[in-house]
């Protein structure tokens, strides 16, 4: 298929300026070896009693030179005419055998250019012509093995076209894939690079979000306490610290990742987060006043990179909604290690789903969004919703078919 593409574009390609230099050549030669045998009177291999050049062979001559000047550009019509002019040239009986054998270059164009089926036809037209003209040049002494060579010699013609015009095909058809795969390679690097960037506004975004709340709680606890309760103020402030040194070191390793090189593999290639770090989720939620309870289902396992790092921001951003907007006294997180898939529930116990609850962004919704992007990348399931009890729920169910 891509053959026939490439070649219907050698089809179309624009005359050849090269035509007219062989075809103005090829007359000049016709004329130089006609007025030489005219001169010398040595009879060229063509016709036993040749008829002296006049101006109807002079007129024959250009017709050559014209046509093979567009033998490009109207292949088959050039094809016709020179076969004609071979016709012509031999019924005149003028010396020279060159302007019977040029219609041999239009049969080679009409095959490089049209096809094998154009190219068989074409050495068909041509050797049937061949054959008139060598009656009419010689009639009944036609000369021993001159027929065959001239049979022989059209098919060779048209055979070598086609031969020539598939090349080229082969070659446009070998050129449009490669641009077409440099294209495709070109677009999955910007693809990637456009992934990786909103990989990293994902993995910021929930570090800042959770960090920035633990500090919004802690900083408010801070304010209330100060005049009545010192040291509990001051226990708040440590919080702030500890809060702001973890989330301060989480977007270092983040950004570190735009400055890793890639001769240098025994750098951080992944941001830092995983299921073994869920104490440090769950200490600002404690610091906050919201009571944690943590339920491991089954024998906890190692999970696979994308799966632990995923299930961790999940939790991470569900944590962070809670503490700012849920107004809870509880939050209970459900962990259960099935064969083939993890599944996580964090409910908690506050008034209702209130528009805090869209995410830990302010409102606009990009932490729901952000999770549920997180949970589809692994072909996960999210929901997000009221619970019938009361509260507010986020279950996921981040698949691990290595593991099943």
């Amino acid at each position: 298929m891509q053959t026939s593409r490439a070649l219907s574009t050698v089809r179309r390609a624009a005359p050849n300026p090269t035509d007219a230099v062989v075809g103005l050549g090829a007359a000049l030669l016709v004329l130089v070896l006609v007025l030489a045998d005219g001169r010398t009177g040595t009879r060229l291999p063509w016709v036993d009693d040749p008829r002296r050049p006049d101006a109807v062979a002079v007129g024959l001559v250009g017709v050559v030179a014209g046509a093979l000047a567009l033998r490009r550009r109207h292949p088959r019509s050039v094809l016709v005419v020179l076969n004609a002019v071979a016709l012509a040239w031999s019924a005149a009986r003028y010396p020279s055998p060159l302007v019977p054998l040029v219609p041999l270059i239009a049969c080679y164009t009409l095959a490089a250019l049209r096809g094998w089926r154009w190219g068989a036809a074409g050495a068909a037209a041509t050797a049937l012509t061949a054959l008139a003209a060598i009656h009419l040049a010689f009639g009944a002494a036609v000369p021993a093995g001159i027929t065959g060579n001239a049979m022989w010699m059209a098919f060779t013609a048209g055979a070598a076209g086609t031969a020539v015009g598939y090349n080229r095909a082969l070659l446009v058809a070998t050129r449009a894939q490669l641009a077409r795969e440099a294209q495709t390679r070109e677009e999955q690097s910007r693809r990637r690079v456009v992934e990786e960037r909103l990989r990293i506004a994902r993995e910021l975004h929930d570090v800042l979000g959770h960090t920035m709340a633990g500090i919004s709680v802690q900083a408010g606890v801070g304010i209330h306490l100060i005049a009545t309760r010192p040291a509990q103020a001051v226990e708040a402030l440590r919080t702030i610290k500890h809060i702001s040194d973890q989330g301060l070191t989480e977007v270092k390793t983040i950004l570190g990742i735009l400055r890793t090189d890639g001769d240098e593999p025994d750098r951080p290639r992944a941001p830092r987060g995983g299921l073994d770090r869920l104490d440090a989720l769950l200490d600002p939620v404690r610091a906050a006043g919201v009571q944690p309870e943590l339920n491991i289902h089954h024998d906890a396992r190692r999970l696979p990179a994308a799966v632990d790092l995923t299930a961790y921001r999940i939790i991470q951003e569900a944590l962070t909604n809670v503490v700012r907007h849920a107004r809870a006294r509880t939050v209970r997180l459900d962990l259960r290690y099935e064969p083939a898939q993890l599944v996580i529930q964090i409910r908690d116990d506050g008034p209702g789903a209130g528009p805090g609850h869209r995410g830990a962004d302010g409102g606009d919704g990009h932490g729901m969004s952000g999770m549920r992007e997180r949970a589809v990348a692994l072909s996960g399931q999210f929901t997000a919703g009221p619970h019938p009890d009361g509260g507010f729920q986020v279950r996921c169910v981040l698949p691990t078919p290595d593991q099943a």
